[in-house]
C-alpha cells in the first residue's frame, strides 16, 4: 500500500497509532469495569485521532492518488461538533458518579448528526446520482471548509465554558460538603481542561496567523502541537481513570443541567451574603464547636457535613449556614482550622520530637501533606516548619 513515510507523515503516524491503542484500552476499561469516564475519554481520544488523520494521509501522499483521494473526500474525519459535547460529558462523568446520559442530552449531538447527514447527501449526490463531482467540483475536502472550521471552533469554545462552569460548581460544593475537598477536586480534570483550552488557543492563533485553509504544509506545526497535547490527555487520562478518587454522590451536581448559574449559586449556599440569618446563631456556633472538639470529629479524614448534622440531629443546611455565617468560612476550611489547632497543640506537647510532621498531621485528620501545609499556612500565615522555628516550640 502506497504511503510516503516522510518526516511530517511519520510523526503524525506515531500519534495516530498511539491514539488508536489508547482509545481501545479506554473502551476496554469502560466495559470491563463499567467505568463511565473511560468511555467518554475513549471517544475523545478516538475523535482526536481521526482529527489528525486527513493531514497524516495528506503528508503521506494519499490525496495525490485518485483512488485514495476519492475515499478520503467522502469520510468525515474531523467531527468538530462532537468534540465539544464529549468534553462536557466526560467532565460530568468524572465529577458526578451518578451521571448518566439522558434523552434530553441527545440535543447536544444534533449538530454532529446534521453534519453527518450533509456528508451522506454529498456522497449520494456525487457518487450515486450524478456519478460526477458536483459538491466536490472544487476538489477541496469539506471537512476543511472555512464555515465548518469556524462553527466547530465556536462549538468547542462553548462546551469548554460549560465544562469549566460545571467544574467550579463542583469545587464550591465540595468545600461546602466535605472536610477532604482537596482530595476530590480532581486535579486531573483541571489539567485536562487547561490542556483543552491550550488546544483551542492554538486553534484561534492559527486562524489569525494562517487563515488560508487550503495549504497543507503551513498547517503541520499546528497539527503536531495538537497531537502532542491530545496524546498527553490520552496517556494521563488513562492512568488517572485508575487512580482517581471518588466523586461526590449528590444531586446538587445536576444544577448545571436544570437551572441557570445564579440559581445554582443560591441553591448551593455559595452566596453567603444573601442567606437569611439564623436566630440562635451563637448557640449553634457553640454547639458545633463543642461537639467537634470534644468528640474529636476532626480526626476523621472523611468527615462530611452530613455526618455532623446527623450527630447533632438536625439538617445539613442549618449546619452549613451556621458555619458560613458564624465563622465566615466553609465547612472544609472550618474543619481544617480545627485540625490545625490540634496540630499546634501537639507541637506544644513536644510530639514533633518523636513523630514526623506528616504523622502528626495524619493523626489530626489531614489526608495529605499538601493539604496540611496549605491549611496550616492559611490559618497561621506560616509553614509548619517556620511556625516551630519562629514560635520556639521544641
Amino acid at each position: 500500500m502506497f504511503f510516503d513515510f516522510n518526516q511530517k507523515s511519520s510523526l503524525l503516524l506515531i500519534f495516530f497509532f498511539n491514539g488508536i491503542i489508547f482509545s481501545f484500552l479506554l473502551f476496554k476499561r469502560a466495559i470491563a469495569h463499567n467505568h463511565n469516564p473511560s468511555k467518554w475519554l475513549g471517544w475523545f481520544v478516538m475523535l482526536s485521532t481521526l482529527y489528525i488523520s486527513p493531514f497524516m494521509f495528506g503528508y503521506g501522499g494519499w490525496y495525490s492518488k485518485k483512488l485514495y483521494r476519492e475515499i478520503l473526500f467522502f469520510i468525515p474525519f474531523q467531527q468538530l461538533f462532537l468534540l465539544g459535547p464529549i468534553i462536557y460529558f466526560y467532565t460530568q462523568s468524572l465529577l458526578n458518579k451518578t451521571f448518566r446520559l439522558e434523552k434530553r442530552d441527545l440535543i447536544h449531538f444534533l449538530p454532529a448528526a446534521l453534519y453527518m447527514v450533509y456528508t451522506i447527501i454529498i456522497f449520494v449526490t456525487d457518487k450515486l446520482i450524478l456519478e460526477e463531482y458536483y459538491f466536490y467540483a472544487d476538489g477541496k475536502d469539506k471537512d476543511l471548509a472555512f464555515w465548518y472550521q469556524i462553527a466547530g471552533l465556536l462549538s468547542m469554545l462553548s462546551y469548554l465554558l460549560l465544562s469549566l462552569r460545571y467544574y467550579f460548581i463542583y469545587k464550591n460544593l465540595a468545600y461546602q460538603e466535605v472536610s477532604f475537598a482537596d482530595a476530590i477536586l480532581f486535579k486531573w480534570i483541571g489539567h485536562f481542561l487547561f490542556v483543552f483550552t491550550a488546544i483551542l488557543v492554538l486553534r484561534v492563533l492559527f486562524f489569525i496567523l494562517n487563515p488560508e485553509w487550503w495549504e497543507f504544509g503551513s498547517k503541520f506545526w499546528y497539527y503536531l502541537c495538537f497531537s502532542v497535547l491530545f496524546f498527553y490527555i490520552a496517556l494521563s487520562g488513562y492512568f488517572n481513570t485508575v487512580r482517581a478518587p471518588f466523586a461526590l454522590d449528590t444531586s446538587l451536581l445536576d444544577y448545571p443541567r436544570k437551572t441557570n448559574l445564579k440559581k445554582e449559586m443560591e441553591s448551593s449556599k455559595l452566596k453567603h451574603s444573601q442567606q437569611t440569618e439564623i436566630p440562635d446563631l451563637e448557640e449553634w456556633k457553640s454547639k458545633i464547636t463543642k461537639f467537634i472538639e470534644q468528640e474529636g470529629l476532626y480526626t476523621n479524614p472523611n468527615l462530611t457535613l452530613t455526618d455532623v448534622a446527623s450527630s447533632l440531629q438536625t439538617n445539613r443546611n442549618l449546619i452549613s449556614k451556621a458555619i458560613n455565617q458564624g465563622f465566615q468560612m466553609n465547612f472544609n476550611d472550618y474543619v481544617n482550622a480545627q485540625r490545625v489547632d490540634a496540630v499546634i497543640s501537639k507541637f506544644r506537647s513536644g510530639q514533633q520530637n518523636s513523630k514526623t510532621l506528616l504523622g502528626i498531621a495524619l493523626d489530626c485528620g489531614f489526608n495529605s501533606k499538601s493539604t496540611f501545609n496549605r491549611a496550616f499556612k492559611k490559618k497561621t500565615l506560616l509553614t509548619p516548619k517556620d511556625f516551630l522555628d519562629k514560635k520556639g516550640v521544641k
